[in-house]
């Protein structure tokens, strides 16, 4: 059988960001909602449920690229083939042992996974570039006063796409340990740099350990009009 679906390109094992995690795997792949078929959930043996059957073609290709990215990251980590399912609250079910994140946008989607022996948490989130109008209109529901005043008007859209995609990264990576909703204005990006470096703090209580005034390290890259981002813990 091809694991592959047919909207999907070949999968790519590659690190496209600046510094790798020791013992993470991350895979991509470009997707095609066009190129969609009726049979690509049974061609992948990925489960398609009543609300994937229900939505639309973008979100079925985008989520069967996601989870064809996933299932490789683990056969390449340890051998093992799993697909993680949706949980209610719409994030990955992973294994116990795994810690990972999953990534989808423009056409195109990446999935990048850990042992939670070497790694605590994984948030990968990928944004397309906003153009200067909608990031001028976003600014003030992203960033918080601080972020405002340190925003180079000259690079404002990088600077928001950035921010926004830093904070979903970071979300993802700490929901699963702390098992609490926070939004935009409970962290704040403190400084980034060209080398793809970027550091953040916690401006909310999330929980003994993730307290406010806690800071993280992250990184991210550009591809094109794409910006990707990830936090490791």
């Amino acid at each position: 059988m091809n694991r592959l679906p047919a909207c999907c390109s070949p999968l790519q094992h590659h690190w496209p960001l600046p510094r790798p995690v020791p013992g993470a795997q991350l895979v991509s792949c470009t997707f095609d909602p066009a190129a969609l078929r009726a049979d690509d959930f049974q061609r992948a043996a990925i489960e398609q449920t009543p609300a994937l059957q229900r939505s639309v073609a973008k979100r079925q290709a985008e989520y069967l690229a996601g989870r064809a990215c996933a299932r490789a990251a683990l056969q390449h980590l340890d051998g093992r083939l799993y697909v993680p399912p949706t949980g209610d609250d719409r994030a990955p079910i992973w294994p116990a042992d795994i810690t990972g994140s999953i990534t989808h946008g423009k056409g195109w989607a990446a999935a990048v996974v850990a042992h939670k022996k070497d790694c605590q948490g994984l948030g990968l989130d990928q944004e397309t570039l906003l153009d200067n109008e909608r990031a001028a209109r976003l600014a003030k529901e992203i960033l918080t006063e601080d972020e405002l005043q340190r925003l180079d008007p000259a690079r404002q859209s990088l600077g928001v796409t950035l921010t926004f995609s830093l904070k979903e990264s970071l979300f993802k990576a700490l929901y699963p340990l702390v098992l609490k909703r926070f939004y935009f204005e409970h962290a704040e990006v403190l400084e980034w740099s060209d080398d793809g470096s970027a550091r953040l703090r916690l401006l909310a209580n999330l929980s003994e350990h993730w307290h406010h005034g806690r800071e993280m390290h992250g990184q991210f890259c550009c591809m094109g009009d794409q910006v990707l981002s990830l936090i490791a813990v």
